[in-house]
């Protein structure tokens, strides 16, 4: 196992542990074990340093221009991604993950390492950007780092940091779409560029039918749209998918859980759009908040109902002397309850208050190990802790064999971030969930499942690699959609049409 190098000085030493970080973190995702994890991240960080320090140590190509290269943390990420299909050349594969090792020989890694022209434009824009610029877009959107934080390591003025962040992110757009210009493409394609550099320009444009069918078919100038479109909260997962590859919306992640680890509950000041200051209370303590007045609630109805509890025969009678629904009431996180029924005092749907500042992390959910294996502080997929969740049910669990749990993960001003996960007390060799949004919610990106939307109506279905669940065990997938107005959690969760009830 070969030997982590040397820092030249206390700033490349702090530089250093943070990359490592990052770098365990994919390596985790990208292996079969902690143990394979370790190796592969010391193998690709000591290859990616030496890759830096050649390109930094190598003169330039003519005034004022320097060879294309990537920020530190992107370009060691890339490394993992390299030594992983050295390993996987070389007859190591089964220390991979299998689903990387499917990717590694296919198509779509073949793109990474073809001619450059027909790398991924995301790739491509990010290396074309000055090195400072970059790496303030890469840490503010990939990494999840405070805003405040990353401007503050630049020498710059935070106060100014959000228009900082929008200059950087117009000066990518330029950059992808001078590339996608360049990019050779088929004849439809290509009369369909400046029609797409115009449609992503504009936060209200209407994307006409023929081009949305378009990007519906074609991955290159699906990844284009993703790129060019600074609205809409999809920048951090075009990002990651363009620039990482395989495992780029898991990372996504990841990162952005062990952010949330490492600042607390809720995430300093920083100016919004105006500059200024927005209050430090995330969409996750205002579903705390909600979720407690909703206990609250929930406890005073058990209150009220128990002591109109007749004495001979059980029946919870109103105040009318009529028969009251007996369902049981479940304390909010006691899972050995049924799901509350929903009613007008207490609604089943909970959901994060719009927020006035722009998300800088998306996110992707994956199928993983044990958390003991996993070297950040929360693990991939499912979680006990959940910033928001929401089913929409109106009826008791007796009689169903699936259980839904909603979780709204993120929020901003015109998008939101969610996962939904369901437990089945019966095996399954393929699924499909489905539910209704409730405030004209628009699904535009979903991992681990497929999907379609029809008005209201959102039907997942199953990848590839997950059709399969045993009884009594559970399947998650995660997904991006905007919203206007209000954000209410969907209902009418279902199964292979069979209704589910709240988790």
């Amino acid at each position: 196992m070969p030997d982590l190098p040397t820092p030249k000085d206390a700033v490349e030493a702090a530089l250093f542990s943070e990359c490592w970080d990052a770098v365990l973190s994919y390596a985790d995702l990208c292996t079969s074990g902690s143990t394979a994890a370790n190796q592969l991240a010391r193998e690709a960080f000591a290859f990616g340093i030496r890759e830096a320090r050649a390109a930094e140590g190598g003169g330039v190509r003519g005034a004022g221009r320097r060879s294309p290269r990537l920020p530190r943390i992107p370009l060691l990420l890339t490394a993992v991604r390299q030594t992983a299909a050295a390993w996987e050349a070389a007859g190591q594969g089964h220390k991979l993950d299998p689903d990387l090792r499917l990717w590694l020989n296919s198509e779509k890694a073949a793109r990474f390492t073809g001619p450059p022209l027909s790398r991924p434009i995301a790739l491509r824009g990010l290396r074309d950007m000055q090195e400072q610029d970059a790496t303030l877009l890469w840490l503010a959107e990939v990494e999840a780092l405070p805003l405040h934080s990353v401007v503050r390591r630049h020498g710059l003025d935070p106060a100014a940091a959000v228009e900082e962040l929008n200059q950087v992110r117009g000066l990518f757009r330029d950059r992808c779409h001078r590339n996608h210009v360049d990019t050779p493409m088929p004849a439809e394609c290509r009369s369909y560029v400046r029609l797409l550099d115009a449609v992503t320009r504009s936060p209200t444009a209407d994307t006409p039918e023929d081009l949305s069918r378009h990007l519906a078919t074609c991955v290159e100038c699906a990844e284009a749209a993703a790129c060019l479109r600074l609205h809409g909260g999809g920048l951090p997962a075009a990002l990651a998918g363009g620039v990482i590859g395989w495992g780029g919306l898991a990372y996504l992640e990841r990162r952005r859980r062990a952010a949330e680890v490492r600042l607390g509950a809720g995430r300093p000041d920083t100016p919004d759009q105006d500059g200024e200051p927005t209050p430090a209370l995330t969409g996750r303590a205002r579903v705390l908040r909600g979720g407690l007045a909703a206990a609250a609630v929930l406890v005073s109805v058990l209150a009220l109902a128990m002591s109109m509890k007749s004495g001979g025969d059980g029946t919870v009678t109103d105040a009318q002397g009529g028969a009251a629904d007996s369902t049981p009431v479940a304390g909010p996180g006691d899972p050995s309850l049924p799901a509350a029924p929903a009613t007008s005092s207490a609604p089943a749907g909970t959901s994060a208050a719009p927020s006035t500042t722009r998300p800088t992390r998306s996110a992707a959910a994956t199928s993983s190990p044990t958390a003991d294996d996993r070297p950040d502080p929360e693990p991939q997929g499912t979680s006990s802790t959940t910033a928001g969740t929401g089913t929409g049910q109106s009826s008791g669990a007796e009689d169903r064999a699936c259980t839904v749990a909603y979780r709204l993960v993120d929020q901003w001003s015109d998008g939101f971030q969610a996962t939904v996960t369901v437990t089945t007390d019966d095996a399954l060799d393929d699924w499909r969930v489905a539910w209704s949004f409730r405030g004209g919610q628009r699904v535009n990106q979903m991992w681990d499942a497929a999907f379609t939307q029809n008005g209201t109506r959102v039907v997942a279905s199953a990848a590839h690699y997950n059709r399969t669940v045993a009884p009594g065990g559970s399947l998650s997938f995660g997904f991006i959609a905007s919203w206007q107005g209000t954000n209410p959690a969907p209902q009418g969760f279902t199964l292979n049409g069979r209704e589910c009830a709240g988790a």
